[in-house]
């Protein structure tokens, strides 16, 4: 994902980072005019029924918790991503991110 391009009711603003699981995109959300950040399950693992089970209980579980160094979740689901439809999840600004954000983005 580029800077500028659109993911739903999300702009994509700068990379974040990138791990084994997907890929980190810091974004704007249109709708409510603040900051999050974007998750994307890897390309390559998209059709990998279990990384995606994964993927989701991830989400699931940091949605269960709550506390003021853990980003919060606002939504999960599929988003259309260039070229595919991918597994995705927002989280909503907190202490943690911004400072977080303030870090260069790691590449893989």
């Amino acid at each position: 994902m580029t800077p500028g391009k659109r993911l739903g009711s999300y702009e994509i603003v700068a990379p974040l980072g990138a791990g084994g699981m997907g890929d980190v995109y810091r974004a704007r959300d249109a709708r409510l005019d603040r900051k999050v950040a974007i998750k994307i399950l890897s390309a390559h693992l998209d059709g990998d029924p279990d990384a995606v089970a994964r993927f989701e209980r991830e989400a699931l579980s940091v949605a269960k918790l709550s506390h003021p160094n853990i980003v919060a979740i606002d939504e999960f689901g599929r988003a259309q991503a260039p070229s595919r439809s991918a597994p995705c999840c927002t989280r909503c600004s907190a202490a943690s991110a911004r400072s977080r954000a303030k870090q260069p983005p790691v590449v893989r």
